[in-house]
């Protein structure tokens, strides 16, 4: 039923916006017959409009990716550049609440490390929404800012750098469902101690877990059935250890390979002096207006990466 929600939250903008073009279409035509100026320049500005809904579109159809729909944990780390870059990445910390706000996400700042003098070393913030994860992966990188440091007495221009990462969120329970089909088991005589019973009767038990490979035996019990339960309770363990693993590969996968924050890194840049730009290097994107950005106003920067993954 999620996933259909999930579906149904994709398909019907773009229904509605194939009726707004139908209805567009229709007005054109009037305009054209009638040659009314006044309906035309009304049907360019609606055509001008929906033209930014496509965009805004098909930037979201690229968000069909198994975590896309779910909600995110980001993490803002100071990198290079002392207590200017702490304070950097509590300014960053801001602007992604402030963008979580806008959006009506709620957003919980889970752990802090503050600085030694001021803002923070790292940050942990879950964000919870449709598509938050989908949204945010474009923030995933390092991220440079140059100002005058409010920290040096000299007022010299400083660049600092911060990390941030952004991991989807997770179901946190880990269940493994063990098909008996899937089970072949084998019963022997026990080789331990346990008196004539054990010695004569197969009640050790093998099972092996064939999509796996997994083995497990057990022989400590007098009975056959105990040491198929305690064999089944040590092969649902090691399944789950299993998954696990698998789950920690992927998140790993997904953090991407470690990367400093520093010189060389950054995927966008935010320049307060000697003039006001903020620049994406992937995608060439930019704004000269860099506090409506650190105020949370993201969505250009982030439809501009998936629109740049559109054309990939």
């Amino acid at each position: 039923m999620r996933r259909l929600a999930e579906i149904n939250a994709v398909l019907q903008p773009w229904q509605e916006l194939h009726r707004q073009v139908s209805d567009l279409s229709e007005l054109g035509r009037l305009a054209l017959e009638d040659r009314d100026e006044g309906l035309a320049g009304e049907v360019a500005r609606e055509v001008e409009a929906l033209s930014h809904r496509l965009e805004s579109l098909e930037s979201k159809g690229v968000l069909s990716g198994p975590y896309d729909a779910r909600g995110a944990i980001l993490a803002v780390h100071a990198g290079a550049g002392g207590t200017d870059s702490q304070d950097w990445a509590q300014m960053l910390l801001r602007m992604y609440l402030r963008w979580a706000e806008r959006r009506s996400y709620q957003a919980q700042v889970l752990d802090t490390s503050p600085g030694e003098e001021a803002g923070i070393k790292s940050a942990t913030v879950e964000v919870q929404g449709p598509y938050a994860y989908g949204y945010l992966r474009a923030e995933k990188g390092v991220h440079r800012l140059v100002r005058l440091s409010p920290y040096d007495a000299d007022r010299q221009r400083h660049t600092s750098f911060a990390l941030v990462e952004v991991l989807p969120e997770v179901e946190d329970s880990v269940e493994v469902d063990i098909n008996t089909d899937d089970l072949k088991i084998d019963a022997f005589r026990s080789s331990g101690p346990g008196g004539q019973n054990v010695q004569k009767v197969s009640t050790a038990v093998r099972i092996t877990h064939v999509p796996t490979g997994i083995v497990v035996t057990c022989q400590t019990e007098r009975s056959q059935l105990q040491n198929k339960e305690t064999a089944l309770r040590i092969l649902r363990s090691r399944l789950v250890e299993r998954e696990l693993a698998r789950r920690a590969e992927e998140e790993a996968r997904l953090k991407g390979e470690h990367v400093p924050a520093a010189w060389g890194n950054q995927i966008r840049s935010y320049v307060l002096h000697p003039y006001k730009l903020v620049k994406d290097h992937r995608t060439a994107h930019q704004s000269t207006d860099p506090d409506v950005i650190l105020d949370g106003d993201l969505d250009g920067f982030i439809n501009a990466y998936l629109q740049s993954l559109v054309l990939a």
